[in-house]
């Protein structure tokens, strides 16, 4: 599939090559090997410890990696820090939530959009100066199905809305791929499944790389997925090859 950001035809979006993370001697990711095409969606699973928010770590620089690389769009940017990754077009959320929940939705948004960019944000100056950047912001809230929240406080969402919010706020920066750190945590089988919806109608040219505990969402919305367990790839294949294989029920799915 083509993509509009210069990753054209074969250029995987994202390429991780036999990538270690070490701590004092234990290995929490062992020579991992990934590959994301533009409009991917992949998901990585595995019990509490296996090493998949590490991973994540390693592949948006804040961690540096042991060993292997993680090359964007065809460049190595192993020993580049996060915000050189943002910049090629990398994004990620976290498990943590980070909204202003006194702003409004639509100020959460232009924050968001202005912290990416070299002139920041002058409270005194004329709004019309700011066109550019509440078109951007009306045209993300509108993608998303939020424009008719534009004005609500964010502590007024409920916690599902919130967790979509952030991916909103996730593409502010018009990634290529996303990486989501368990989007679904904290919600309830309604919320997940909303967020289920959500994730599907984003736009398809968009790469995923997705953390989640929660099945559901992972097997309606990803098309690859790898069983991470201690730090090394045990599986990979389609939801329906992981959801009958005996492994992958032994060490996860039965017992999560």
């Amino acid at each position: 599939m083509n993509s509009d950001s210069g990753a054209i035809g074969n250029v995987p979006v994202l390429e991780l090559k036999s990538l270690c993370k070490s701590f004092d001697g234990l290995q929490a990711v062992r020579d991992v090997t990934l590959q994301i095409m533009p409009g991917d969606r992949k998901a990585i699973i595995g019990p509490n410890g296996a090493g998949k928010t590490t991973l994540f770590n390693v592949i948006t620089g804040i961690y540096p990696a042991t060993s292997g690389q993680v090359v964007l769009f065809g460049q190595d940017v192993t020993g580049w820090p996060s915000h050189r990754r943002t910049a090629l077009g990398m994004a990620r959320t976290f498990q943590v939530t980070s909204l202003f929940p006194k702003l409004t939705v639509l100020d959460n948004v232009l924050l968001a959009i202005e912290g990416l960019r070299r002139s920041k944000f002058v409270m005194w100056r004329f709004l019309s100066s700011y066109k550019e950047v509440y078109e951007k912001a009306y045209s993300l809230l509108e993608q998303a199905g939020f424009l008719d929240r534009k004005d609500l406080e964010v502590r007024n969402l409920s916690h599902g809305e919130q967790r979509q919010l952030e991916i909103v706020l996730g593409l502010a920066s018009d990634p290529k791929i996303l990486l989501l750190d368990e989007p679904a945590a904290g919600l309830s089988s309604g919320e997940s499944t909303e967020m289920t919806a959500f994730l599907m109608k984003l736009d398809p040219r968009l790469a995923i790389l997705l953390i989640e505990h929660d099945m559901d969402v992972v097997f309606d919305v990803a098309s690859q997925i790898s069983v991470l367990h201690f730090g090394e790839v045990l599986e990979s294949g389609t939801p329906q090859q992981i959801h009958s294989s005996a492994k992958v029920q032994e060490i996860y799915l039965g017992t999560d």
